[in-house]
């Protein structure tokens, strides 16, 4: 059974999925940006079981990390869920298309570092993605730099709009997609698990 956080119609929602293993302020950082340069009403923070681009082993269990987000997204706006896992979804195309079926008349966004952009061309299906549902790259301290010149930005490049025209995003056919500046943070999770091991 599948139980997805409230949507009425005509709601924009960003979609920003990951392991959050462990969630940190970038993570927020990057969504209320979103909600504000976007007009979003609401953000999911779809809790992944894992990233099947990454090595899951060590991965905190999917309940410890839902906790986690939950205790650090701090705003009734954000809503943190594991709606992934109710799907039985490893991928974020199928993702995608199951939140669309079920969200009608919902405007869906789709949220992501500008890291994540960089390796954009590795994910599943990611023009399938992007022919799915617009896409909000945030800013992030380095790879900003060379996100938009890698394989995805450059494929996608006729497709992007301008910052100044953010807040129309949601209303936008796909493909289309915009880079939001201002969020400078150099937290990583994978940086911060890197730590947590060595404590």
């Amino acid at each position: 059974m599948i139980r997805l956080p409230p949507h009425p119609r005509g709601l924009r929602i960003g979609l920003f999925g990951g392991t959050f293993d462990p969630p940190h302020a970038a993570h927020r950082a990057a969504c209320l940006l979103a909600l504000q340069r976007l007009g979003l009403d609401r953000v999911w923070w779809l809790v992944t079981p894992g990233n099947p681009l990454k090595d899951t082993r060590g991965l905190a269990p999917l309940a410890e990390r839902i906790a986690a987000a939950k205790k650090l997204a701090g705003d009734p706006r954000i809503v943190v869920t594991g709606v992934e896992a109710q799907m039985r979804s490893r991928y974020t195309y199928d993702t995608v298309r199951t939140l669309l079926a079920r969200g009608r008349g919902v405007h869906f966004v789709w949220i992501m570092g500008a890291d994540n952009l960089r390796s954009f061309h590795r994910w599943q299906k990611w023009r399938g993605i992007a022919g799915l549902v617009p896409i909000a790259v945030v800013d992030r301290l380095g790879p900003s730099l060379y996100a938009v010149a890698g394989t995805a930005g450059q494929a996608l490049a006729r497709f992007r709009i301008r910052e100044s025209a953010a807040r129309a995003l949601p209303l936008r056919r796909p493909p289309a997609w915009v880079f939001l500046h201002g969020l400078k943070s150099p937290l990583s999770s994978t940086a911060l698990r890197a730590l947590r091991k060595r404590a």
